[in-house]
């Protein structure tokens, strides 16, 4: 089992693939890793040599800010806009859609789970 960048990549996978359970890495940026190391799109992650998968470390670490500095990064980001008190902040703070979807009917992902609120009693329950 091949380790890169903190993550163990399935073994059974095609290595194109495999680099895409890696945080930060989707299929065009696993291509250009494959493409610069001179590796088969198709050879799979088990099949891969020590100095091929050396090769990928290599460029991952030169190139790209994968898993936690990525991770860092984001939440860094996320913590400025909250600290400014922008709109996206305080959208981030009160935990509700921040690129301007609609929360009237939707949005339960963000939002949570709905809640019921209390109306008001009828007449006919007060007597």
């Amino acid at each position: 089992m091949a380790r890169i960048a903190g993550t163990d990549l399935p073994k059974n996978k095609r290595a194109e693939i495999g680099l895409t359970y890696i945080l930060g890495i989707g299929r065009s940026t696993a291509k250009k890793i494959l493409e610069s190391a001179s590796i088969d799109f198709d050879k799979k992650i088990q099949d891969l040599s020590e100095p091929e998968v050396a090769k990928i470390r290599e460029f991952i670490d030169k190139y790209l800010k994968v898993e936690g500095d990525l991770r860092r990064d984001v939440s860094m980001n996320i913590k400025r806009l909250v600290d400014l008190g922008c709109y996206r902040g305080i959208r981030h703070k009160k935990g509700l859609p921040v690129r301007g979807q609609r929360t009237h009917s939707n949005a339960r992902t963000r939002k949570g789970k709905a809640v019921a609120i209390a109306g008001k009693k009828s007449i006919k329950s007060m007597k």
